[in-house]
């Protein structure tokens, strides 16, 4: 093994794993032509090929630019995204030569803190072109670290071992585990919970100030309304409703937008403690979703606080919730099954 090689294999392990994106602006592409394209893979790779970073994986798409990058902390992530968007945003201008912005915002950077979380990455990045209708298969695409991971094409400067440690200790190895690994195609709630995570997608729902709203979420917001079934606050919202109502009444049915009762009262306060908790959205906007005052909302919300039953409700982990609620959907749809059997006999 190399020296500059045994240098990348430990900073791979040593340094903190990032997952940076950039996304053009309305009307922008970031590669009308392939020589760019090229431009813009070579100076990814580049900005990454100084003591301290390492670049595990990449997906150059004509509006979206992805990357898994390590980066030690003595290093500046912002530093690296910030000077590879404006040298993109130079290149792009003078090929397209357009008064307006190239990139949509700032950049996305999110700390992968596991190895699980890297693995996710690399799934996702795969799967992108797929979900974007830009090739037929993960490995069919060009403009990505991938195939070069693969052995399907001359890797052109890119160091694709670190990647491929992931997945192995051998290259053999490791690319079996990863073709194992990308095998199953990210389902729509996967790619929504991604899509809001990084940026790309938007919350929107009708419980803010104004008619419609439209904001940036965190992770746990995001894994809300991915499983709610669509990019709205307010799917999540109906979700953490039938969770909150089966934890405290379980035995009779309890609708938290109409029933006046204290256990109605208790039921929304929570549903506002939860997606407080979890950054979904405001206690004012959860008391509009209900048609209530903040004010009533928020003194339930203190007496909550002081129960001690409702401070463990309130802090269950949010895998915990989602699994709770597969279970009472499937517990709901066997029950449905066996009267719907009954009354046909």
């Amino acid at each position: 093994m190399s020296k500059q090689l045994a240098v990348d294999r430990e900073l791979s392990v040593e340094a903190n794993a990032w997952s940076l994106s950039w996304q053009a602006a309305v009307g922008r592409e970031f590669f009308g032509s392939a020589s760019l394209a090229e431009r813009i893979r070579c100076r990814l790779i580049g900005a990454h090929q100084r003591s301290g970073r390492v670049l595990l994986d990449f997906v150059l798409l004509p509006r979206e630019i992805h990357a898994i990058a390590r980066v030690r902390e003595d290093d500046s992530v912002a530093g690296v995204a910030r000077s590879f968007g404006n040298i993109v945003s130079r290149w792009v201008r003078e090929e397209q030569p357009v008064r307006s912005p190239v990139l949509a915002g700032p950049y996305f950077s999110q700390v992968l803190e596991t190895e699980e979380a890297v693995r996710r990455e690399v799934r996702m990045l795969a799967w992108r072109p797929v979900h974007l209708q830009a090739c037929a298969t993960a490995t069919h695409y060009n403009h990505g670290a991938l195939r070069a991971a693969l052995g399907l094409t001359p890797a052109r400067g890119f160091n694709a071992r670190p990647l491929l440690d992931h997945f192995g200790d051998s290259v053999p190895d490791a690319r079996k585990a990863l073709r194992k690994w990308l095998a199953a195609r990210p389902s729509d709630q996967e790619w929504r919970e991604w899509e809001l995570s990084h940026g790309l997608e938007l919350a929107t729902g009708s419980v803010g100030p104004r008619p419609a709203m439209a904001k940036a979420v965190g992770n746990a917001a995001a894994v809300l309304i991915a499983a709610g079934g669509g990019y709205g606050v307010d799917g999540a919202l109906a979700l953490l409703e039938g969770w909150v109502t089966a934890k405290i009444q379980p035995a009779a049915p309890l609708d938290l937008q109409a029933d006046l009762g204290a256990a109605a009262a208790r039921g929304r306060a929570l549903v506002a403690s939860l997606a407080v908790t979890h950054r979904l959205c405001s206690a004012a906007s959860v008391a509009r979703h209900f048609g209530r005052t903040k004010s009533t909302i928020s003194e339930q919300m203190a007496l909550c606080r002081a129960r001690r039953g409702d401070r463990l409700i309130v802090a269950t982990p949010l895998h915990r919730i989602l699994d709770e609620l597969v279970s009472l959907k499937r517990m709901s749809g066997n029950l449905m099954h066996r009267s719907a059997s009954v009354r046909s006999k």
